[in-house]
């Protein structure tokens, strides 16, 4: 058994969801691991990640829009607002989702489906630089 690890930093343009496929098919092409799991995780308690589609931008906007009437910035609602009117929303909409994600790598390449791709989904309004680490097992 083999391991591989590094650390993206994937700068955000504030709240949305950025696209960080390519470079986490790259680490995987170039850990010459043909076989086994990639573990994905953010650092960070108001961003997530998410697996979604990667051809239609509308699915990303729809999916930015839907957390927005799901978890007001209405900082009346909560009781941790020193960082801002959007820190406490930023830490339900990262509760809500995910902060790890796995994804089997087979014949060195990640066995994702056509149509999707790793999102780090910045739940803040400003622009931030996340880090997300990957972990590869295999052989």
């Amino acid at each position: 058994m083999r391991q591989a690890q590094t650390t993206l930093l994937v700068p955000t343009a504030g709240r949305g969801l950025v696209d960080f496929t390519s470079a986490a098919a790259r680490f995987v092409a170039d850990s010459a691991i043909a076989q086994g799991l990639l573990s994905v995780f953010i650092r960070h308690t108001s961003a997530s990640l998410t697996i979604q589609e990667n051809a239609d931008p509308d699915v990303l906007a729809d999916l930015n829009d839907f957390f927005g009437r799901l978890v007001a910035d209405d900082s009346r609602l909560y009781r941790h607002t020193l960082e801002g009117p959007d820190d406490m929303p930023a830490h339900i909409r990262a509760a809500l989702t995910a902060t790890h994600l796995s994804v089997p790598v087979s014949d060195g390449r990640l066995c994702l489906g056509t149509w999707q791709g790793l999102y780090v989904f910045e739940h803040r309004t400003h622009p931030h630089r996340r880090s997300v680490v990957l972990h590869l097992m295999g052989r």
